[in-house]
């Protein structure tokens, strides 16, 4: 079913009886690889301070590297006749040296990041890790940890020619608990995969991602995955429940605990869950699963200022409390990219801002009522403008593709400059609206989407080609209009290759001193996907 409403007294029948108003033709979409991309992987050296940054992005100096790229290689090992002997021995058939089969692994999602490496090693199990780690950490090796590569910040393959090390082969599901919800399972299965098998056993994965389809969860847990659920479910920080970690060495931590409360000690798994692979590889993973929901129904409201949008979501959270799972929002630059470049027809009339809310229950009769008193409250208040509501899976997706598409409308705008922040919910479109009156006519478009239920924005700047003279209006300044609203400059993709050197805007260097301690302790040699996540020089 789908209904679309207006705020008029016809509205309130079509609430209170689920009638139909008015049917939409929807077309039903798939779902994309991730929407919300950020950053530029230009040319860059190492040693880099972030006041030469600062110095460098502000406009001057455009001649000399940029922090985002990659720096001199560090003096590690280089692969030998010796050592492919040793690893076929120990993965027959799962050794690739082909420069035709490397040729994917070498090379970023967005294309961007490129590699040389000349070597992918595919293990099966645990045990084989241990070696390849072991092996590796004593030649001098340098590893790059590789899952379904559908990173965002070029921390998913080799900057140099580190050995790709993938988890493509380790896909097996381990246990599943059918009373706790509990899922172990190798660090290769892929999120969507292990979606189906729980929808087959009434359970869900907490997290959904665009990339879903090819992403693995072992992954996921790397970069700290956020995605549609954050809101509901919360993050990969609180539902998993346990690791299974080979560090550099070979030594295996098996901190794969199915407990829901476990306070023996440090909570070691946490310091590996966003950790980019640059403290230790993880092979498999314990995750706690929520019980499939009875009852989904999504909402596409307008909205004529954020600020309404903003009341709109208090409203939401204090009407439609536990069965929240989503709050979504788009500009009006976004549809308009929609309908252009993607022929998405707007499922409502025009409108400054547009929200897609998500609910889930186990009640279709209970979360209805709920949903039309929210509907009501909302129209009434004159917080929305204009709404649809479907209840029917191809509907459903059809809805959701007003926000998940907004990546794909991008790409026929030309270049794309991605920032992936979070803010203080009450200011993430406040950066966008700046950011317009800074640049303004030097870009083509800015627009803004992302999730209001955790303050994450998506800032996209699009401009006919690469343009160095767009890049240095844009930063430092994003990242300084960032740090003084004390919001990350990273939300939910890491930092990787592309981001490493600007992380002291959103960390003090006391905090980043202590992460190079921890990376020194763990992988002493710095085999471990080097190059990423820590700035090249510590203050």
């Amino acid at each position: 079913m789908a209904w679309i409403f207006h705020r008029s007294p016809q509205l309130w029948s079509a609430v209170r009886h689920l009638s139909p108003h008015r049917t939409i033709s929807f077309t039903p979409t798939t779902r994309l690889p991730p929407a919300d991309l950020h950053g530029l992987f230009l040319t860059w050296r190492s040693g880099q301070s972030e006041a030469s940054c600062r110095k460098l992005h502000s406009g001057a100096g455009m001649s000399e590297p940029s922090p985002a790229a990659a720096p001199e290689r560090l003096p590690f090992s280089q692969v030998t006749q010796e050592d492919l002997v040793f690893f076929k021995k120990i993965l027959p058939g799962r050794t690739i040296t082909d420069p035709d089969l490397l040729e994917s692994s070498n090379v970023d999602w967005l294309k961007t990041v490129r590699g040389s490496s000349e070597v992918l090693l595919r293990p099966q199990t645990t045990e084989e890790v241990s070696q390849i780690l072991s092996y590796c950490n004593s030649r001098n090796l340098a590893v790059n940890p590789q899952g379904g590569n559908t990173g965002l910040v070029g921390g998913s393959v080799p900057v140099y020619d580190e050995i790709i090390l993938s988890t493509a082969l380790m896909n097996n599901i381990l246990t599943f608990d059918r009373i706790s919800g509990i899922l172990t399972c190798q660090a290769g299965c892929v999120l969507e995969n292990l979606s189906l098998y729980l929808e087959e056993r009434d359970y869900i994965m907490p997290l959904d991602l665009g990339a879903k389809g090819s992403c693995h969860i072992g992954g996921n847990v790397a970069t700290n995955a956020g995605g549609l659920r954050l809101l509901r479910y919360g993050s990969l920080r609180g539902t998993v429940l346990g690791l299974e970690v080979v560090l550099a060495d070979g030594r295996v931590l098996d901190c794969l605990a199915t407990l829901r409360k476990d306070n023996t000690g440090y909570d070691l798994k946490q310091l590996f869950i966003g950790s980019e692979g640059t403290l230790g590889f993880i092979t498999a993973v314990s995750i706690l699963c929520p019980r499939k929901p009875k009852s989904v129904n999504v909402i596409f409201l307008g909205c004529e200022t954020f600020e309404q949008l903003l009341q709109t979501f208090q409203l939401c959270r204090g009407m439609l409390g536990e069965i929240l799972s989503a709050f979504e929002f788009l500009d009006s630059e976004c549809m308009r990219l929609l309908v252009t470049h993607l022929k998405l027809p707007n499922p409502i009339t025009e409108c400054p801002f547009y929200v897609v809310i998500e609910t889930s229950g186990s009640d279709p009769t209970h979360d209805q009522q709920k949903l039309h008193n929210f509907l009501e409250e909302a129209m009434a208040s004159s917080l929305v403008s204009d709404g649809t509501v479907a209840t029917e899976d191809s509907k459903i997706k059809t809805l959701w593709s007003m926000r998940e598409r907004v990546t794909e409308a991008l790409t026929h705008e030309g270049f794309t400059y991605k920032y992936d922040i979070s803010l203080p919910v009450e200011r993430i479109y406040q950066l966008v609206t700046d950011m317009r009156t800074h640049l303004g006519g030097r870009a083509k478009s800015v627009v803004g989407y992302g999730h209001v239920g955790d303050g994450n924005l998506h800032l996209n700047i699009t401009s006919p080609a690469k343009d160095p003279a767009l890049l240095a209006a844009i930063e430092p300044f994003i990242y300084e209009w960032t740090a003084s609203c004390q919001g990350s400059i990273s939300a939910e993709h890491g930092l990787g290759l592309k981001k490493r050197n600007y992380i002291y805007y959103s960390k003090p260097s006391q905090a980043v001193a202590l992460m190079g301690n921890i990376k020194a302790m763990l992988d002493p040699k710095g085999i471990l996907n080097p190059y990423k996540t820590l700035p090249d020089k510590l203050k």
